[in-house]
């Protein structure tokens, strides 16, 4: 259990720095993803989804990670805040999207970078977890 949720960790710290380079590199294509956030239930509930799997696997994977707490406190964030989104109606989560995502695409370098370092923190983070 502890090595899938690794694992999960790790993919979400490589998205995280796939995302800084889409970001970078193909603009449009950062655009239409990110604008893509709530703008059906669908798309709603799957993030969200994927965010609460995301924060069990931190949750879980903490105690193996370079930053126990901090690994352990984003997990419950993302498990606690993705739970409330999940059972508020996705509409809200659209409309706050149509005021969120304008700001981002205004400073997506600086979105990118905030990614990359994010990204990059949870990789360091979890090269304890994977040494032997």
């Amino acid at each position: 259990m502890q090595l899938a949720a690794g694992i999960v960790v790790a993919f979400f710290g490589l998205f995280l720095i796939g995302l800084a380079a889409l970001c970078v590199f193909r603009r449009p294509a950062a655009e239409r993803f990110l604008s893509g956030f709530a703008a059906s239930a669908k798309a709603h509930f799957t993030e969200h989804t994927i965010r609460f799997i995301v924060g069990a696997a931190f949750i879980v994977s903490s105690p193996s990670t370079i930053f126990p707490p901090l690994f352990l406190i984003f997990g419950w964030v993302l498990v606690v805040t993705s739970a409330i989104l999940l059972v508020l109606p996705w509409r809200w989560h659209r409309e706050y999207a149509k005021w969120a995502v304008p700001m981002v695409l205004r400073r997506l370098r600086l979105f990118a970078f905030g990614s990359l370092a994010l990204g990059a923190f949870i990789l360091y983070g979890l090269s304890r977890f994977f040494q032997p």
